[in-house]
């Protein structure tokens, strides 16, 4: 199986940004974490981070017939981007939304979510474990 795991603006600053809502772990904390849960579970994983939202789109559209699942967090443009939705629309791979925090406590304008109209399942407040249970649910799902 392969997964390709998305971060969208401003992940790389995990650990610095934010920590009461984020956590203190870095971004190489997670991407060393998400690596180590793949290679045990024997799935390929890509793990890519951009604060450009046309970047973003560009890595959902080159897993079309070449991923078997996606993780994303899209940051910000969850709340904002059509864009985001639209190309996870058109690659037609199972997608799960993570959140590390828990949005649905947090501000007004972070309760909507266009990504997750295409969205298979939503993880959010489960820190940076939410990834890979949403590695498992993929695994256990799509296999």
């Amino acid at each position: 199986m392969k997964i390709l795991v998305i971060n969208g603006p401003n992940l790389n600053m995990l650990g610095i940004r934010e920590p009461d809502h984020y956590g203190r772990e870095t971004y190489q904390d997670l991407c060393e974490k998400i690596q180590k849960h793949c290679d045990k579970q024997n799935v390929d994983v890509k793990i890519y981070q951009s604060n450009h939202e046309g970047d973003l789109v560009d890595e959902i559209q080159k897993a079309y017939n070449n991923m078997d699942g996606i993780v994303i967090n899209p940051g910000a443009y969850t709340h904002t981007s059509i864009a985001i939705l639209d190309a996870v629309k058109s690659v037609n791979v199972p997608t799960v939304e993570v959140h590390i925090s828990k949005v649905e406590e947090r501000e007004d304008f972070r309760q909507v979510s266009y990504v997750r109209l295409a969205c298979v399942k939503t993880i959010t407040g489960h820190g940076t474990d939410g990834y890979l249970e949403a590695i498992d649910y993929l695994i256990e799902a799509y296999k």
